[in-house]
């Protein structure tokens, strides 16, 4: 084994490990007390396809950061004070720290549902995976793993014109669903 397949191999781990502490940092929070969103009544496919399009843009502003190697980029995609975001950020900093920048970020997904929606305010449960990501550095190109199907909340909140992560909660795997929104590659 090569020493830059041991590299790419650790800041695989790595990942996989900061996106377990981005879902522990959700799962902390959610025995805190909120205020409930102000659920506004609207037609279902409506909702999933408006969440749709809002996640595959931020998806797509997140991959142009990650490919750039650019904390300001991911920055401006999370809600300020995002736990999400700061490990998403500290994340993307150990791999520029060894020289390596991720391309090829796809996401693809099984499952968008609008749990509650206000103006400035989605609660969406989504099912998903990473797909075609690879580690780009002095040893060359080297596909990551392709990510396993998991299933999240992600809270949106509206700043300005632009959805906004403010955090990401970790769920336990669905049953079979008729609520399938995408089962295609999404950038």
């Amino acid at each position: 084994m090569t020493s830059g397949t041991v590299s790419v191999r650790l800041l695989t781990g790595l990942l996989l490990a900061v996106l377990g502490c981005v879902l522990a940092a959700g799962l902390a929070g959610l025995g805190r007390d909120a205020p409930a969103p102000r659920a506004t009544p609207t037609a279902a496919v409506p909702s999933r396809t408006a969440a749709l399009s809002a996640l595959r843009e931020w998806d797509a502003a997140r991959a142009d950061a990650w490919r750039s190697g650019s904390p300001a980029a991911l920055r401006a995609l999370y809600a300020e004070g995002s736990a999400s975001g700061r490990a998403d950020r500290a994340l993307l900093t150990a791999y520029r720290s060894r020289g390596l920048l991720v391309g090829g970020m796809t996401m693809q997904r099984s499952l968008v549902r609008v749990l509650a929606r206000s103006e400035d305010r989605w609660v969406l449960r989504v099912t998903d995976r990473l797909v075609g990501a690879f580690a780009v550095g002095p040893g060359g190109r080297l596909p990551l793993p392709r990510d396993a199907w998991s299933t999240r909340v992600v809270v949106l909140l509206r700043v300005g014109e632009r959805w906004r992560v403010s955090e990401v909660r970790d769920q336990a795997r669905p049953a079979a669903s008729t609520d399938v929104t995408s089962r295609s590659a999404n950038s």
